[in-house]
């Protein structure tokens, strides 16, 4: 079994031991059972992966929802005023990312942040060409861009 099924595994012990089942009762279990677990890699390598890939995964998800949300803000202050701030373009931003499914998971993370869609992948699939609502700098844009892809593909490697 992996890592994240023993995670769970004990989060349900928990819950069968406690009797409730709630989210604050399985996101406690999952806690408990990820504490043991940090003990318990110690005695075996798979667990140290694991244990440190889960606070990155859990910042990753913080630093995204940010991102959402100020991006929803930004969209909707943008239509409730009369005066339009956008600045449509399209760029044009290098790929680290490798695999199609780094790739895909890179572009479908920046779809759905309002204000960024991605187009298209290049040929070569070095590129990701996304339309942005509010280009007010190309390079600033392209580095919060290249800093959300790093970010990710250190979750995912």
């Amino acid at each position: 079994m992996t890592p994240y099924v023993y995670n769970l595994s004990l989060m349900l012990v928990w819950v069968a031991i406690t009797g409730e089942v709630s989210l604050s009762n399985l996101s406690i279990g999952f806690l408990l059972g990820y504490l043991v677990l940090v003990f318990a890699q110690t005695t075996d390598p798979r667990f140290s992966a694991y244990v440190r890939r889960l606070p990155k995964l859990v910042m990753f998800l913080l630093g995204f929802l940010k991102a959402m949300v100020l991006s929803n803000l930004r969209v909707a202050y943008d239509v409730v005023t009369p005066t339009h701030l956008m600045r449509p373009a399209i760029i044009r931003m290098p790929l680290d990312a490798c695999t199609p499914g780094e790739i895909t998971l890179l572009a479908n993370l920046i779809s759905l942040t309002p204000g960024t869609l991605s187009l298209d992948v290049s040929d070569q699939g070095d590129a990701l060409f996304i339309h942005v609502m509010y280009l007010d700098d190309e390079a600033e844009t392209l580095a919060e861009l290249k800093a959300f892809e790093a970010r990710l593909l250190e979750l995912m490697r």
